[in-house]
């Protein structure tokens, strides 16, 4: 075992460099990936047909509610780490917090890679467009193992020339994020441009094309409340919360915002007010454009789900069509830009508390940023390359809300409990109905849509996992809750 790393004086620290626009356009870049543009045809074959809007309107009410509990949180525990710091801090630095964050960092190993990696696959996916010998398959095999307890779980691996595509962006973005804070948030600024001209080409094309009648052409019973609306429901909200997250991407970097009490909420909240807006709009005006029984058939079939480029084509041409597919590619490099620079401070933070592999914590002596800790990151993430874009949305969206939304939701009210006099700069609006209701949601959508025990099974055993290996931890070196741990003798796993 190793000491813990705790820096001295002459050690090199984050620079608090970014202010509330750059906050915010980076929030924003992280939330609008490729993700909007893939899976709207997924959302509508959940929901069988336009009233798939509804999963994209409840989605943000939910992450608006969500989004309460990160501002409150990230405004009063400002630091690196985001999650991991509030978990820790929430259930006890010394007692049931050390097992919650630790399991935090445990599915982060998984869950941030894919994360960055479904940007990558779905890159490559639209790049196809141009190149349709990039979707050319050379390997594909598929894995199954059966445990007893928890059922077949399976994963497969596919090598295409695309593949090489995604793992390209991957490293590419490495060496762009290897760089002081203070020039990323310049970079940021720039590919908010990119990202906002998508966006608002589209909806300038859809708004001076609309068709009302194919917009809002509801089939018969499209809003009768059954069994069949709500597990649709459920599945729409599955790809809405996939396509909302990136709010909470400005907590994982509270060490780099300038007055974090106030920039941090603001940017948060603020963020999933414009996006929610743009994704509801864009989303209006290409099914006034698109009939909605192509996206349903496209979005079954898990193929042609290029929508977007389909959209420009029937307005204004393959032109069109060949510019939107290039500004959604420059969109969703964007995402996997910020996804990677948020995530690559967890694995810092957790480090510096002596609860991860001491080289996290070293920091770059020029340009001060976790170099070791962003170089790992997008090597697994460009590891994770090698699966199946449908494969790993369900399965990332189960496993964070189970390790980590719910139970902080649940969190921040056992933390007012606990600590009512700890300093918050931002309190949540009418508390606790916001948390109880991200809450409500987060369980609605784990359980409400068909075939839900699939992805829940995944996330159980990467739980029962990590349990064990802290446990084990725990008991080597006398920590919680077999002894106690003190600041000042804390071991760091090898």
């Amino acid at each position: 075992m190793e000491s813990p790393a705790n820096p001295d004086a002459s050690s090199p620290s984050l620079i608090r460099g970014m202010g509330l626009g750059a906050a915010t356009t980076l929030n924003m870049i992280d939330m609008i990936g490729v993700g909007p543009f893939i899976t709207m045809p997924l959302v509508v074959s959940a929901m069988g047909g336009p009233q798939a809007l509804l999963g994209w309107i409840v989605g943000a009410l939910f992450a608006m509610c969500d989004g309460m509990v990160w501002a409150e949180l990230g405004a009063a525990m400002p630091g690196s780490g985001g999650s991991y710091r509030y978990l820790r801090e929430t259930y006890g630095p010394q007692k049931l917090g050390r097992l919650i964050s630790f399991l935090f960092i445990w599915q982060l190993s998984f869950s941030a890679p894919l994360s960055i990696a479904s940007g990558c696959i779905g890159l490559a996916g639209y790049a196809a467009y141009y190149w349709p010998t990039l979707d050319t398959v050379y390997a594909h095999h598929n894995a199954a193992v059966h445990l007893p307890w928890a059922g077949t779980l399976q994963v497969g691996w596919t090598v295409t020339p695309g593949t090489s595509v995604a793992i390209g962006v991957c490293l590419f973005t490495v060496l762009l994020l290897y760089r002081r804070i203070t020039v990323i948030g310049r970079l940021s600024k720039l590919l908010w441009v990119g990202v906002m001209g998508t966006i608002g080409w589209i909806i300038f094309a859809g708004l001076t094309h609309f068709n009302a009648a194919q917009a809002f052409d509801f089939p018969p019973g499209a809003f009768h409340l059954s069994h069949t609306f709500l597990t649709g429901l459920g599945g729409a909200m599955v790809f809405a919360a996939y396509d909302y997250w990136g709010y909470g991407n400005v907590c994982f970097l509270g060490d780099e915002i300038k007055d974090p009490g106030r920039n941090i909420p603001r940017a948060l909240l603020l963020s999933i007010v414009i996006v929610a807006c743009l994704y509801l709009l864009m989303n209006i005006c290409i099914l006034a454009v698109v009939p909605w029984r192509e996206m349903l058939q496209a979005g079954q079939n898990s193929s042609g789900l290029y929508v977007v480029s389909l959209f420009m084509q029937r307005i204004y041409g393959p032109w069109a069509a060949r510019v939107v597919t290039a500004l959604v590619i420059w969109t969703a490099f964007a995402s996997v830009f910020s996804l990677m620079l948020g995530y690559s401070r967890v694995p810092y933070a957790a480090a510096k508390d002596g609860n991860y592999f001491r080289a996290f914590a070293k920091v770059h002596p020029v340009h001060r940023f976790p170099y070791v800790s962003l170089v790992a990151l997008g090597v697994t993430a460009a590891a994770f390359c090698f699966l199946r874009l449908q494969d790993a949305i369900a399965a990332l969206v189960v496993i964070r809300i189970i390790v980590q939304f719910l139970v902080q939701a649940i969190g921040l009210i056992v933390l007012r409990i606990r600590q009512p006099n700890l300093p918050r700069p931002f309190r949540m609006w009418f508390y606790p109905v916001p948390a109880l209701l991200a809450s409500a949601g987060f369980v609605f959508i784990l359980f409400s849509r068909v075939n839900w025990q699939k992805e829940v099974r995944y996330a159980v055993v990467i739980l029962l996992v990590g349990l064990v290996i802290y446990f084990i931890r725990a008991w080597k070196d006398s920590e919680w809750p077999f002894g106690t741990v003190h600041p000042a003798s804390v071991a760091v796993e090898r």
